[in-house]
């Protein structure tokens, strides 16, 4: 049965489960982040799931950025698995823009989070969840 990581679950906001993935926003309004987090036990890497999961991922992960794109006309996306801090398969999808606090670097560790309030987080998965239903 799947179990989202505990902290994956503290850090971020549902919005929508996806024909294999459950579709998170990142609780930090800094950026447009959202991860996708395949419903499999046990996956710490894409190699583990099947090659069907794994088609499956790549259509989902199309569709997640294409939602960035249209909702948030980003400079540039970053796509990402990296599992050092949260070992089970979760890949990040964040809308980047030249002129965000972090540019041209990465995201992770360079500022403070910076939650969002819980009225525009509530939107803001409205919204996302609207669109990706």
């Amino acid at each position: 049965m799947f179990k989202l990581d505990a902290r994956l679950e503290a850090d971020t906001f549902f919005i929508h489960d996806l024909p294999l993935c459950r579709v998170l926003l990142m609780n930090d309004s800094q950026f447009p982040w959202l991860i996708l987090v395949p419903r499999v036990d046990g996956v710490i890497e894409i190699i583990e799931l099947s090659y069907a999961q794994q088609q499956q991922f790549l259509s989902e992960s199309a569709q997640v950025s294409r939602l960035l794109q249209s909702q948030f006309s980003p400079d540039k996306l970053n796509v990402a698995a990296l599992g050092n801090v949260v070992s089970q398969l979760h890949i990040h999808h964040v809308a980047r823009y030249k002129s965000d606090i972090a540019w041209p670097k990465p995201i992770w560790g360079a500022q403070a989070v910076v939650a969002y309030p819980e009225d525009k987080a509530a939107a803001l998965v409205d919204v996302l969840k609207k669109a990706l239903s």
